[in-house]
């Protein structure tokens, strides 16, 4: 999967749909798993609509996955990839989602601040169905289409390498201070 296409949630939830019986884990940095006892807490779509820093306005939708850890683990509740397809099933009835959208991963606890993350890799190993989370990132979508930024020349667009500043130099006459009515001040 690369930046400039990410998964859908239609070839999310098919990947999701042929391992039913694997426990669904989420790797959120290297060797950093989401605890087994976590909750699927809400599924979001969430239309965008915005204008980019080349004037151009871009559309897509997106369906955010928000996963929570409880404070207090839970013993035994490993979710199976089958329980995370039921509560899609269930957002579904009340609210059906983009099957082109795309989708994110929304997670956060005490030691790794909230963020929506991309899956990545999907990993069936053993019993375990594991999807490695990759990290968004921002982008100038002038530049991906060879533009400035504005409408104003490249060296002049907000994308642009910063201009040179050139240095004031000060300059002070060789009387040490001014008079009153020397007509310096």
């Amino acid at each position: 999967m690369s930046q400039s296409n990410p998964m859908t949630w239609g070839d999310f939830k098919n990947t999701l749909e042929q391992n039913p019986d694997l426990y669904l884990q989420f790797q959120y940095e290297e060797g950093k798993f989401v605890d087994s006892s976590y909750h699927i807490t809400e599924i979001k779509q969430a239309p965008i609509v915005s204008v980019d820093c080349g004037g151009q306005m871009n559309s897509w939708t997106e369906v955010i996955v928000q996963l929570w850890e409880p404070s207090v683990k839970e013993v035994d509740r490993s979710m199976k990839v089958d329980k995370a397809l039921k509560i899609v099933n269930l957002v579904e009835k009340t609210l059906p989602l983009n099957p082109n959208a795309t989708v994110k991963i929304e997670f956060g606890n005490s030691k790794f601040d909230t963020r929506q993350m991309y899956p990545g890799e999907f990993i069936a190993d053993g019993e375990a169905f594991t999807v490695n989370l990759v990290p968004d990132f921002t982008q100038c979508k002038a530049l991906t289409r060879n533009q400035s930024c504005g409408t104003s020349p490249a060296e002049a667009s907000c994308c642009a390498p910063a201009p040179v500043k050139q240095e004031l130099e000060l300059v002070t006459s060789d009387g040490g201070s001014c008079q009153p009515g020397s007509g310096c001040c």
